[in-house]
């Protein structure tokens, strides 16, 4: 879903053809009419078509993965729905793995805080209580801190800059890396 910076994301439900109030059996009846027309084994493999055609059976696989599970599509939802709702007022879309780790307080209680440079100079800031109230857990992994996340699909949230009015959408999603600052080492 995270395709890049300032670009349209597809969601689940497009990927799966069904409305976003489609039930169980509309998802499942979708989910398997799309990936028999989109299996790798089904297809005619000629070189250049099979890479995107193995990318939309894999994105199939993953919206019916989350679409199939209540947890998970209640999740999916609200983070859609958030943003949905922020989209329209934010001054640029960054990936977490564009911010700037800083790392304080003693080993094992440490906070890790997330930083990216606004155009008025100060700083939109995220913290790792902040992010982890988003289901990811920001852990420190030797010269990186990784992203981790039960799921493994994306979110977003918004951050106000400390001193402007401008705001950015930050992407979240398992298993990014971000890495440390010499210093932070």
């Amino acid at each position: 879903m995270l395709l890049g910076e300032n670009c349209i994301h597809e969601t689940y439900y497009e990927i799966l053809s069904v409305k976003e109030d489609a039930s169980y059996e509309e998802i499942r009846n979708s989910y398997r009419s799309a990936i028999l027309h989109s299996h790798p084994d089904k297809l005619n493999n000629n070189n250049s078509s099979s890479c995107s055609s193995d990318e939309r059976f894999l994105k199939i696989q993953k919206a019916w993965e989350v679409l199939s599970d209540v947890e998970l599509r209640v999740v999916y939802d609200n983070d859609l729905r958030s943003s949905r709702n922020d989209y329209g007022i934010t001054a640029d879309e960054i990936s977490i793995e564009d911010m700037v780790v800083e790392i304080s307080g003693d080993e094992g209680e440490e906070v890790i805080d997330l930083f990216y440079q606004c155009r008025c100079g100060d700083y939109f800031t995220v913290d790792s209580t902040e992010v982890g109230t988003m289901g990811f857990a920001l852990l420190r992994d030797g010269d990186c801190v990784r992203v981790r996340r039960l799921g493994a699909f994306v979110a977003s949230v918004v951050l106000p800059c400390g001193s402007c009015s401008l705001k950015t959408r930050v992407w979240v999603d398992s298993d990014m890396k971000i890495p440390l600052q010499h210093d932070q080492l």
